[in-house]
């Protein structure tokens, strides 16, 4: 156990590393990776049901204790995200499929890693997991509906279809893995070194698949793209500090909502692009996998330098106790 405690660990440390380089193995070489494109919703489950092992009743506390922050980031990112994804997908032309692509980017709820990235930022954890959680709970409701008023110019959008493919990958797997949590703890808490790890393989693995599937797309409209992306993070963190900075919450939540706001998750992008759009709309999720960890931790590395004065809430110091024992 102490080797995949230090494997996940070190899997968890240099992620962005891991994904740049598997994407460039499978754009040089993409033969192996071509029929790993069928495992994408599995993968994606698979990273759920993770996120639902290490999920606790703290971490929904806040949403009842403090509900005015946890509203106010998570409208903001529903909001600001799918119109900025929307504004750059007329102002950089994008053809249809990689449109609707970036708008499904923007319209998908916050990524796990961005409670890491709050973490090392200094920021309100509790509030960055509480968003993260109830992002994700209104996610199959809210994303269809978002992409059906905003991606429907581009390509046909059912948000029937949609609403039941999110549910099937993330409210059944991290149920399920809170029922196994509650039911199994001891073995829950023994194993979870183990879980980082077999959710970084998960991402990489559909990485590759989707890379490999796209490298003609890629060679044409990779710069193209990934300036969008990158563009549509950039703005996405700058305006969520905005919004809590004028909705005047102190500079711990900024932060939070700030990080939250900017990343995506980006793995359930790839697999509602892949199975209602696809491949070619998977495109902009793939490049925000690399790029949200390369400019999440270099946000959190500049924050880090610059402590907020005051002391942590009870509820920020137990969530940030279960990331350190778990290892998310």
């Amino acid at each position: 156990m102490k080797i995949l405690e230090s494997i996940s660990n070190l899997a968890g440390k240099y992620f962005a590393l891991w994904v740049i380089g598997v994407a460039l193995i499978a754009y040089f070489i993409p033969t192996p990776f071509l029929g790993l494109g069928s495992y994408i919703t599995i993968l994606l489950g698979v990273v759920m049901f993770g996120m639902g092992l290490t999920l606790k009743p703290v971490d929904f506390k806040l949403v009842l204790k403090k509900p005015v922050p946890v509203i106010i980031g998570v409208a903001a990112q529903f909001i600001i995200m799918p119109l900025i994804a929307l504004l750059l997908a007329i102002v950089f032309q994008l053809p249809a499929e990689l449109a609707a692509g970036l708008v499904l980017l923007g319209s998908v709820p916050g990524g796990t890693s961005s409670n890491v990235m709050v973490y090392l930022a200094k920021g309100n954890l509790a509030l960055s997991v509480a968003m993260t959680s109830l992002s994700t709970m209104l996610a199959p409701i809210v994303t269809p509906l978002i992409l059906l008023a905003l991606a429907g110019q581009w390509l046909p959008v059912d948000p029937i279809a949609m609403f039941l493919s999110i549910v099937q990958v993330i409210i059944v797997p991290i149920t399920l893995g809170v029922l196994v949590r509650k039911v199994f703890p001891t073995a829950v808490d023994k194993s979870s070194a183990v879980i980082p790890l077999i959710s970084v393989m998960a991402i990489i693995i559909i990485v590759s698949a989707v890379v490999s599937a796209n490298v003609e797309s890629i060679t044409t409209s990779g710069l193209l793209i990934f300036s969008a992306v990158m563009v549509h993070n950039l703005l996405g963190l700058s305006l969520g500090y905005v919004t809590a900075l004028v909705m005047k919450l102190d500079e711990s939540k900024r932060r939070a909502i700030s990080i939250e706001v900017g990343m995506q998750n980006s793995g359930l992008g790839v697999a509602l692009a892949t199975a209602h759009f696809g491949p070619l709309a998977a495109l902009p999720n793939v490049i925000a996998a690399v790029w949200h960890n390369i400019s999440g931790p270099i946000l959190a590395t500049i924050w880090s330098k610059k402590p907020i004065e005051g002391k942590e809430s009870d509820s920020t110091t137990q969530v940030k106790t279960e990331l350190q024992r778990t290892g998310i």
